[in-house]
């Protein structure tokens, strides 16, 4: 055989056993609602899309203000007053850094040489 035909073949048997294993499993799917408990009315989709994203997304705004809203009323910003640390670099800013003194100074930045 060749590799085209079992690579065919392969997919094709890969098709039919995930296909009958869905069959398999959905059958209690279709089951009915059992007769003591209360039949609710159909959900429209709306609804459901608020349920499914409306919340989880609510609800990271809530935590997302509750976190940084104690930093803002101090007025320390988003990053809590620190500025952000430069591994290696000037402790005062960017000021510190020595620009170009002429075109063929590279100081100031990358030369993009290799």
């Amino acid at each position: 055989m060749t590799t085209s035909l079992l690579t065919a073949v392969r997919r094709a048997a890969v098709v039919a056993a995930s296909a009958s294993a869905l069959v398999a499993v959905a059958g209690p799917v279709s089951a009915n609602v059992p007769e003591g408990w209360s039949d609710p009315d159909p959900m429209s989709a709306g609804h459901l899309l608020l349920l499914i994203a409306g919340l989880p997304i609510l609800l990271a705004v809530v935590i997302t203000v509750l976190t940084v809203l104690p930093g803002l009323l101090k007025g320390e910003g988003l990053t809590g007053g620190q500025p952000t640390e430069w591994i290696g670099g000037p402790r005062q800013g960017t000021h510190e850094l020595a620009g170009p003194d002429d075109e063929s100074s590279e100081a100031g930045g990358v030369s993009a040489r290799f």
